[in-house]
């Protein structure tokens, strides 16, 4: 699969100016004939945006202005955010991606777990996101956090670059799902992990939106039409899906075909 060049942003080039335009949306040229039969249309919803992959409706996303609910006071406490960073399978050295950043709210601990040694990169489509991130970062030190601005299909990532992506409330809102966990894919080094954490579908008290949440089938579904090979789902999140995901070592470089899992 053709990837776009990675989109580099320095944490001090992000603090010097914000463009007056946001990249919240990045025009993308698609038609049906591109898309194969991967994604369907059908008339939207209030949440969802018309399109579907594997029978699921793809969500609005939650822009810039919602930065406020990703830093809200009792979040620790509602989803146990403290275990969810204290289970990532990271190490001191580790390059790791945080896709979907936000405001880096995973991605300033995970630069702490990695070390001066390591690098997160702090991957998201809105440039005002990312000069939070940046903000912060260079507010407490983390020089070890490099924000990347990505597209709607490509996050920026080099081949075999990372050893762990973390989705935390994001992946559901992807317009192009297959093409960039595709070039995720691509980025993880043979035995790399993904970690998915999605709200539980199959709980109607989680009380998220329906079509941002997702049920474990549904999410194995979908990373398995990329190659990914499925670990565990830890029990031990209030309202979240805590799953793992594998890059197999065996066949780690070759291109996974474009359709498989369909």
């Amino acid at each position: 699969m053709q990837l776009n060049p990675p989109r580099r942003a320095s944490v001090i080039s992000l603090l010097i100016a914000i463009p007056l335009l946001s990249f919240g949306a990045f025009a993308q040229e698609a038609t049906l004939a591109e898309d194969g039969d991967r994604y369907k249309y059908r008339r939207a919803n209030s949440d969802g945006i018309g399109k579907t992959y594997m029978g699921r409706q793809i969500s609005h996303v939650m822009g810039h202005r919602g930065a406020a609910w990703l830093e809200r006071s009792d979040r620790e406490r509602e989803e146990r955010t403290d275990l969810l960073i204290e289970n990532l399978p990271i190490n001191p050295g580790d390059k790791v991606a945080d896709i979907g950043a936000g405001t880096g709210y995973f991605s300033l601990p995970m630069a702490r777990m990695v070390g001066e040694a390591g690098t997160v990169y702090a991957v998201d489509i809105q440039l005002e996101m990312l000069s939070i991130i940046a903000e912060r970062a260079t507010g407490e030190g983390l020089f070890q956090i490099e924000p990347i601005l990505a597209t709607e299909k490509n996050p920026g990532l080099s081949p075999e670059s990372i050893s762990m992506a973390l989705f935390v409330d994001a992946y559901h809102e992807f317009e192009w799902p297959w093409e960039v966990m595709s070039a995720v894919y691509e980025s993880l080094i043979p035995g790399g992990k993904v970690v998915l954490i999605e709200y539980r579908a199959e709980d109607r008290q989680v009380p998220i939106k329906r079509l941002h949440k997702m049920t474990e089938r549904q999410a194995r579904a979908e990373m398995a039409a990329v190659g990914l090979e499925f670990l565990e789902n830890g029990d031990f999140l209030p309202q979240q899906h805590f799953l793992v995901f594998e890059k197999p070592l065996r066949g780690a470089n070759e291109t996974v075909e474009a359709g498989q899992g369909h």
